[in-house]
C-alpha cells in the first residue's frame, strides 16, 4: 500500500499539494483507493480517497494505528555539515532509515559550512521515513554551535567522536562497547577538520565520553552513519 505524509491528516483529511499530485498524477490513484498516511508523530492511518484532486486529495479515515519508534529510546545525532550538501543529505537519509529522533547540524571552529537551510534536509527525512515504513519524523534543528550543544543538558549518554591525531587519543573508547542498550544517547560528529582542542576539552569537562568508531579514518557523513548503525546494532544484541 502506498504511504504518504501529512502532519495534520486527522484534522484536515486532505493531502498537501505535493502529496496530492503524487497520488493522483503520478500513481493514478482514484476515488475508493486505500492508502496509508503517517503524521510524523507516531500515528499511521489507513484512509480511503474520497476526492482524487491533484491539488487537494481528500480522504476519510478507515483505521488509525499507533506506530511509535521501535527502538524505545532517544537517539540524537549532532553532525557538522559537510562542504558538499549531497554528502550530508545522504547521511541524513540513511540515518533516518535506520532510525534517529533528532538531528542537530553543528557549527564548530573548523566547520567548512557556516550556514544551512534545513528545508531540504526535512524533505530528505520525509522521503526516508516513508521509504522505511516509519511513522515518526525526526526533529531537524537549525545550525547550532558545538559549544551550545555541549552546554545544553541531556539526560542520557553523551559521546564525542573524533580521529585527529593531535587530539587526546588515549582517552577514546569504543562506541560499541560504551553505549548501553535502551539508553537515551547523543553523539557528536565533527567536520572534515575535526573538532578543535578547545571543543574537545569543553565536551570532556561536560561529561562527554570520547569515542572511536574504528581504526579507519572516516568521512564526516560516514562517521554519522557508522555511529547510528552501531547504536542500533548494540540495541539488537542486548
Amino acid at each position: 500500500m502506498n504511504r504518504f505524509y501529512q502532519p495534520d491528516i486527522a484534522k484536515t483529511l486532505t493531502l498537501s499539494e505535493d502529496e496530492s499530485r503524487h497520488a493522483v498524477k503520478v500513481l493514478r490513484l482514484a476515488e475508493g483507493d486505500l492508502i496509508e498516511v503517517v503524521d510524523g508523530q507516531g500515528m499511521c492511518y489507513i484512509v480511503r480517497i474520497t476526492l482524487a484532486h491533484p491539488k487537494r486529495c481528500s480522504v476519510e479515515v478507515v483505521e488509525a494505528t499507533a506506530a511509535p519508534n521501535y527502538w524505545g529510546h532517544r537517539i540524537v545525532l549532532a553532525v557538522a555539515p559537510t562542504k558538499h550538501m549531497d554528502r550530508l543529505e545522504w547521511a541524513v537519509e540513511k540515518c533516518t532509515e535506520m532510525g534517529i529522533d533528532r538531528f542537530i547540524p553543528l557549527h564548530g571552529h573548523n566547520s567548512e559550512r557556516t550556514t544551512l537551510k534545513t528545508e531540504r534536509l526535512v524533505r530528505v527525512m520525509v522521503a526516508a521515513m516513508k521509504q522505511s515504513l516509519g511513522a515518526c519524523l525526526p526533529q531537524c534543528d537549525e545550525m547550532t554551535s558545538v559549544m551550545q550543544v555541549i552546554k545544553t543538558p541531556f539526560d542520557g549518554q553523551r559521546f564525542i567522536a573524533y580521529c585527529d591525531a593531535m587530539l587526546p587519543r588515549e582517552q577514546r573508547k569504543s562506541l560499541a562497547r560504551e553505549f548501553k542498550p535502551d539508553t537515551d544517547v547523543q553523539v557528536l560528529i565533527g567536520p572534515e577538520g575535526d573538532f578543535s582542542p578547545q571543543e574537545v576539552e569543553a565536551a570532556l569537562a561536560a561529561g562527554f565520553i570520547p569515542v572511536t568508531l574504528g581504526e579507519s579514518r572516516l568521512r564526516t557523513e560516514t562517521a554519522a552513519v557508522m555511529a547510528c548503525a552501531t547504536i542500533h546494532t548494540v540495541d539488537q544484541m542486548k
